[in-house]
């Protein structure tokens, strides 16, 4: 016999040799390859297993956590003596490098749900009185409307069609079908009449999925864009319901309000008035019954909404500070009110308004319809406000606080000093109506005044001044006679200006949100429009950080001052799930793309906040404009 024998021939006899007969028998063929990847696995089992420990034992001496590159090392070489090729050494420390990243992610998320609970509100959003009584509602309210019957007889299918045809995605139990046309929706001819007057043919998709969940009387949370009809949504289904009250029992005098419609702003609350009204003038046209609006907002005086009260009033629209006052004072109960909604709800309840949302939801008798609207409404947001809803079903078009996909944004790096002077260059990009958006009220009166010497005609608006002069330079502006409207964040929530072209932004906002809100008075109602906002130095990375994200998610160009911003800092770039469900990317308190809530400039200056001792009071004292 030769001598001449494999080394790994050998070695296998040799271990054969100390097993029993019965063993043999059993014994199984192992290729060379396969051999090679078990030792490899088994070499580098050990250094990750050295790795786990290294996290679990974070407080070591410096002599085994020294030891641990020596062994990774050691692996390798034993790897390469065991005649490994590097394609397998790659495949396996890859697959290392993404165990301990997974682990990375983990701990994280751990810790980030750590961080949301500990600042999640843990009170419900109800009234003191149905907490205090455990009043638990448990079904929605009952309505006489139902879905055409054709409709009702259509598949799940099919209504799944439409809405992923549409982009509308819903969450809860029973959602009623959506509806592709308005007459579908049993409006009377006066209504349809009004909408045909404003060219609104056919409903948007908030509108084909909102409408109909309301109609059928069930809370809703919407999100949608700006601009895409979202007021309509809680409108129409409003006055259809005062017209039912009507027309069964006339209100009485110092009787209703039926609905109750909240908003954060003065502007806002006069521009949903108008709608209101003006839908009510075709009714009264058509014969049938009036449907009295009542404005309550500071800067208005008390009597005129007094004189709407005293009549019976169907609709009252207000802001919280004015709201509070008059029910304090007695002027009107809520004896009656089955329909609430707060529009721009996230702002209403976030930073401590939900106190102010608590008080007024004390006053309520009975069980209501609760509807909340808003473009930008994070995670956090919506699972405190279900706290108030019954059976809610969740309409959402859009990723809530991304751009309306009409704007085209445009993001330009201009120093402090230069920006008033920039702002003549930017003017000449469309004509106008353009709308520029400050954040200090002395800015607006320096870019007005700016302007004004330059020949342009502009108007300004801020909380500084009177509610009278606010009025007359929205109305300019919306009347034309204006070119330009100068403003700060009072002009950015809601408000609806006809054919606005471009929107300037003299300053980037600290909040994401507010940049969403300003750019989405243009390119609404399927127009397109142009939004241009300055940056420089003195903007936060955070803020930046999101600002580049959200253009990225909008498919719009990303400047190269912006494109390098953030690249490469963090391996959880790709991390974009959050904790909350997973489904949501970015932050879980303020839903910004970019960055994570371990990093949240908001929750940051809200523990700041608690931490001086600033009250609810303060934070209102320093807003009181907007009541």
């Amino acid at each position: 016999m030769s001598h001449s024998m494999h080394p790994q021939t050998k070695r296998y006899r040799r271990e054969e040799s100390s097993k029993s007969s019965d063993e043999e028998e059993d014994f199984v063929f192992v290729s060379a390859k396969e051999r090679k990847k078990q030792r490899l696995k088994k070499l580098f089992k050990g250094v990750h297993e050295a790795d786990g420990n290294k996290h679990l034992h974070d407080d070591q001496d410096g002599k085994d956590e020294e030891e641990e590159p020596g062994e990774e090392e050691d692996a390798q070489d034993l790897a390469r003596k065991n005649n490994i090729s590097l394609l397998d050494q790659h495949t396996e420390l890859k697959k290392l490098a993404e165990a301990r990243k997974e682990s990375e992610i983990e701990k994280l998320r751990r810790e980030e749900q750590k961080l949301l609970e500990a600042v999640a509100e843990k009170r419900a959003l109800m009234g003191v009185g149905e907490l205090a009584q455990g009043v638990q509602y448990t079904e929605s309210l009952c309505t006489s409307w139902r879905p055409p019957a054709r409709v009702m007889a259509m598949s799940n299918e099919r209504h799944e069609r439409v809405r992923r045809k549409y982009k509308i995605l819903v969450e809860g139990e029973d959602v009623p079908p959506p509806l592709k046309s308005f007459a579908d929706m049993k409006f009377p001819p006066a209504i349809l009449k009004a909408l045909a007057k404003k060219n609104i043919e056919k409903p948007s998709p908030i509108q084909m999925q909102g409408i109909p969940a309301v109609l059928t009387g069930r809370d809703i949370i919407g999100i949608a864009f700006t601009g895409s009809g979202k007021s309509l949504v809680f409108i129409l289904p409003l006055v259809m319901f005062c017209l039912e009250q009507e027309t069964a029992l006339p209100f009485q005098e110092d009787e209703g309000p039926y609905g109750l419609i909240i908003v954060p702003s003065r502007e806002l609350a006069k521009q949903i008035v108008e709608n209101v009204e003006y839908i009510a003038q075709f009714l009264v046209a058509d014969g049938l019954p009036e449907i009295r609006v009542c404005l309550a907002i500071g800067g208005e005086p008390v009597p005129a909404a007094l004189s709407v009260i005293r009549r019976g009033v169907h609709v009252m629209v207000a802001t919280p500070g004015r709201l509070i006052d008059m029910l304090d004072k007695k002027m009107f109960r809520l004896d009656v009110c089955r329909y609430l909604v707060m529009d721009e709800a996230d702002r209403m309840i976030d930073m401590g308004f939900e106190e102010d949302v608590r008080t007024i939801y004390s006053y309520f008798k009975d069980q209501r319809q609760t509807l909340l609207f808003s473009a930008t409404m994070p995670k956090k947001i919506q699972n405190f406000a279900r706290s108030a809803l019954v059976r809610p079903v969740t309409v959402n078009v859009g990723r809530a606080g991304a751009a309306a996909i009409n704007v085209k944004q445009e993001v330009e790096y201009v120093k402090q000093e230069a920006r008033v002077t920039h702002i003549l260059a930017m003017l000449n990009k469309t004509p106008p109506p353009v709308l520029i958006f400050a954040e200090k009220k002395q800015d607006v009166d320096l870019i007005q005044e700016y302007l004004l010497l330059k020949g342009v005609s502009a108007a300004a608006i801020h909380g500084g001044k009177d509610q009278e002069e606010r009025s007359a330079a929205i109305e300019a502006f919306k009347r034309l006679e204006k070119d330009v409207l100068v403003a700060t964040d009072v002009a950015s929530k809601g408000l609806d200006f006809p054919g606005i072209k471009h929107v300037i932004n003299y300053d980037m906002p600290d909040d994401i949100e507010n940049y969403v809100h300003r750019i989405g008075r243009t390119g609404r109602s399927g127009a397109k429009g142009v939004a241009t906002t300055f940056i420089n130095k003195t903007n936060e990375e955070s803020v930046l950080l999101d600002l580049k994200a959200l253009l990225i998610e909008s498919k719009q160009k990303v400047p190269e001052f912006l494109s390098l911003l953030g690249d490469g800092n963090d391996f959880l770039a790709a991390f974009d799930t959050s904790t909350n469900g997973g489904d949501e990317a970015g932050c879980s308190y303020c839903g910004g793309l970019g960055h994570r809530i371990t990093a949240c400039p908001r929750l940051e200056a809200m523990q700041s906040k608690q931490a001086a001792g600033i009250g609810r009071k303060d934070y209102l004292a320093n807003n009181a404009a907007d009541y």
